[in-house]
């Protein structure tokens, strides 16, 4: 059998490995799509605290791990796929047959339609080759201005300021994180953030982008819809992510957001599976098909499109719990499920802002659908157990309503 796994993140890397394990014959290609060996965007910022080298952010470690599974390793992109003839074509001009085609391609970074996001002191924060080039202008001493407080803006955050830059960050939203956070959570952690040293500007927005005179000793001028224009040398641009799906114009391949698959991972072309960040597969909260652009769900999905390629569709999706946890400078947030809450649901909080603490329960009926935190880093796991097996809580919900903190005490009464 021929399998053909394009995409060398997590879910791709995943795919390959649970293949050769359920079939020991098969001929196996990955297709990386970039020059580096697979790596983990989740480690960019270990790079960026000179944690780690480069070499520390590959997935496998081992230089010899795709050769010695028998795993043919090819560094270029996809440019198209020609279902009728199962065959893939790459820039380089090559075409390549495949029996079985996983399509796991990710993201990549979107940014605003401003004037000046193309200059050269302007990057995003989303490959490696992103982090080689902040990693040489944001330096101690220097100004940087961050567009963006969502997840990938916060994940690197405490990398820049341990970098000894002069941050200062932008955010559309009337929050920080607000896909992840309500005006609780999130103002919490403006003013945790705040305290640490960075300026944060919610609620405004990068109008445009230019390079400065030669009287600025800073290379670029940014410019605000309703503040002051700040001096930068260095710009990043953390707008968020979309499906990697443009190559497949004229696939025949139903595309949304990302690729709908159904329950199997699988396409609407029987051959065909996809997985991660360029899925769109089912979400275990509410049924509806949603692109989940995180790591827990790529890994997941690479596994069971895998064994669903080699076994046909015996390994059925049941949905993923869409689920965040984030660390920033030692404060730790986490949403599960439907943290925003549910129609005709009700909702249980636990406040202690002076200390940074908080904690929302979201319930409908009897069971457990929600939950964000900010300070609190115990009972994560019994959170995502009780949201999965859709425990029906009985007295114990009217005791967490009264009390969210009782969270491991529901989770043991239901053993």
């Amino acid at each position: 059998m021929q399998y053909i796994i394009v995409g060398a993140g997590p879910s791709g890397v995943i795919a390959c490995e649970t293949i050769r394990k359920l079939d020991q014959k098969a001929q196996i290609t990955l297709i990386t799509g970039q020059k580096e060996p697979p790596y983990s965007r989740m480690a960019i910022p270990y790079f960026l605290e000179h944690k780690i080298t480069e070499a520390g952010t590959y997935l496998r470690h081992n230089s010899e791990h795709f050769r010695a599974l028998n795993i043919i390793v090819i560094n270029e992109k996809i440019t198209a796929i020609v279902t009728p003839k199962n065959t893939i074509k790459l820039a380089d001009g090559t075409e390549l047959g495949y029996e079985k085609l996983l399509l796991a391609t990710g993201a990549h970074a979107v940014s605003p339609p401003i004037e000046g996001i193309s200059l050269n002191d302007v990057h995003n924060c989303w490959t490696l080759e992103d982090a080689r080039n902040i990693a040489s202008k944001a330096v101690s001493g220097s100004s940087v201005v961050l567009m963006g407080a969502g997840f990938i803006g916060c994940i690197i955050l405490e990398s820049l300021l341990k970098r000894g830059v002069n941050l200062t960050i932008v955010e559309m939203g009337d929050r920080m994180v607000p896909r992840m956070m309500d005006d609780t959570a999130g103002g919490l952690l403006k003013s945790w953030c705040e305290s640490k040293g960075v300026k944060i500007l919610t609620s405004e927005q990068v109008t445009s982008i230019s390079e400065a005179d030669s009287s600025d000793k800073h290379s670029l001028i940014v410019n605000l819809k309703d503040s002051q224009d700040l001096s930068a040398d260095l710009v990043i641009c953390a707008t968020g992510v979309k499906s990697n799906i443009d190559f497949l114009d004229g696939s025949g391949i139903i595309v949304d957001q990302g690729i709908i698959v159904n329950e199997f991972l699988q396409t609407n072309i029987d051959n065909i599976y996809a997985s991660g960040d360029v899925a769109q597969g089912l979400d275990f909260s509410d049924q509806s098909l949603h692109v989940q652009a995180i790591q827990p769900t790529a890994v997941e999905h690479g596994r069971i499109a895998a064994i669903n390629m080699v076994q046909h569709n015996s390994c059925v999706h049941h949905g993923s719990i869409n689920m965040n946890i984030l660390d920033t400078m030692g404060l730790i947030s986490a949403s599960f499920g439907q943290w925003m809450g549910v129609e005709g649901g009700q909702e249980s909080i636990l406040l202690d802002a002076k200390n940074f603490r908080y904690l929302n329960l979201q319930f409908k009926d009897e069971c457990l659908v929600g939950m964000s935190s900010l300070g609190h880093t115990q009972n994560i796991g019994v959170v995502r157990g009780l949201i999965r097996s859709k425990v029906k809580l009985g007295i114990w919900k009217q005791r967490m309503m009264k009390d969210p903190s009782r969270l491991m005490e529901a989770y043991l009464a239901d053993l």
